[in-house]
């Protein structure tokens, strides 16, 4: 039988789970180059255009990986007023029009469809591998996902905190290698804690006072750093941690499992009062890890989102009444072509210099004094 070759979307170090999954399947993998310039402007290129970020991006990636070979895409598909869903279908059609005859296998989520999932497994399947063989395969790359997800919680918990600015950054792309070249869950796992002890090891200050911002928004531009200019670790240069709403072990865990976590379940009802009804995407996910955020003390919130996305257009809005009512700084940022990294750094500067004065005056007022000169951010 003749191996088949086949691509994904990139996204962020999940791709080297997703590649391994792959190969377990017998498929000969094109690896997706990370997303640049060019990546973006041949996306934009063809794509329609009122099209969102996502979309084009992950066209550009289609584009620069099929002349390499390739005979399927597996990609993700969705449910719901979100125009992800439609991603798959219309990338095709501009694919065939430019005369790539590619086959698309789409997995829709399991919750709404099972049979239909299955089917799409097994037609994934192509080497007719055992169930079990599959289950063996899925949980191997599952743990290096935890392990990948793990590592840079713990980088963006270290990076407002380390003495030598690129110190924390360094050390984690250096480790991110130990998890990705692991094969076996024995291996992984001693991956992660030999990743997790060499990032100790960085010199930090934890006594250093540091704001912590939230951020929310939709799953590809908060999960994919090219998307975004890698923001998180710019905010982390700037002294503040960073807490993301999203990664995609919780996202996996809440749309592809039976139930609900305590942590959706949490989210969910914090949004009720505001958004109790589902927009798509992820807009009431916005809304109520904005108000659990507010009421965990953090400092601020950042919302990225692609520009034209409805569903984050609705929590915008929603986010602005939140932020008013609740005097909690919010800043948004609709990512396009258009948007350029130099902005982006001076409205963060601009913003996280805003947290931290309002941080000290906070921390003055429960002292009753003027404790400026008492503390530092450095």
């Amino acid at each position: 039988m003749k191996t088949l070759r086949i691509t994904f979307p990139y996204m962020g170090n999940y791709v080297h789970a997703f590649r391994g999954l792959l190969e377990d399947l017998g498929y000969e993998v094109v690896m997706p180059v990370k997303p640049s310039k060019r990546t973006l402007d041949l996306g934009v290129k063809y794509a329609p255009e009122f099209s969102c970020l996502p979309y084009k991006i992950v066209l550009g990636t289609y584009l620069e990986t099929l002349p390499k070979g390739v005979d399927r895409i597996v990609t993700s598909g969705g449910v719901g007023p979100c125009r992800a869903g439609l991603y798959a279908s219309l990338h095709e059609k501009i694919l065939k029009k430019m005369g790539y005859n590619v086959e698309f296998i789409v997995l829709e989520p399991p919750l709404v469809d099972l049979k239909g999932f299955y089917k799409t497994v097994q037609e994934l399947n192509y080497k007719n591998y055992s169930l079990w063989y599959i289950y063996k395969a899925i949980k191997r790359n599952w743990r290096k996902i935890k392990a990948l997800d793990t590592i840079e919680q713990k980088a963006l918990f270290l990076r407002p905190r380390e003495l030598t600015k690129g110190s924390v950054s360094a050390k984690y792309k250096e480790v991110l290698q130990y998890v990705i070249n692991a094969f076996s869950e024995k291996e992984i796992a001693e991956a992660e804690q030999e990743a997790l002890k060499q990032l100790d090891k960085i010199p930090v200050n934890l006594e250093k006072l540091v704001v912590k911002v939230g951020m929310v928004g939709e799953i590809y531009v908060l999960l994919e750093p090219s998307s975004n200019f890698e923001i998180e670790e710019t905010i982390g240069h700037l002294g503040a941690e960073v807490k993301r709403s999203m990664f995609l072990t919780g996202w996996t865990r809440d749309n592809t499992l039976p139930g609900k976590s305590e942590e959706l379940v949490s989210v969910k009802a914090a949004a009720q009062p505001y958004l109790p009804e589902l927009i798509g995407g992820h807009g009431q996910d916005s809304i109520g890890n904005a108000i659990l955020y507010i009421k965990q003390g953090f400092d601020g919130l950042i919302q990225l989102a692609p520009f034209t996305c409805i569903p984050e257009i609705v929590a915008r809005t929603i986010l602005t009444k939140i932020s008013q009512e609740h005097n909690f700084p919010i800043l948004t940022f609709f990512l396009d072509e258009q948007t350029g990294k130099a902005g982006m750094e001076t409205r963060l500067e601009a913003f996280i210099d805003l947290l931290k004065r309002k941080k000290l005056q906070k921390l003055e007022r429960a002292k009753g004094g003027n404790i400026d000169g008492a503390l530092s951010w450095n």
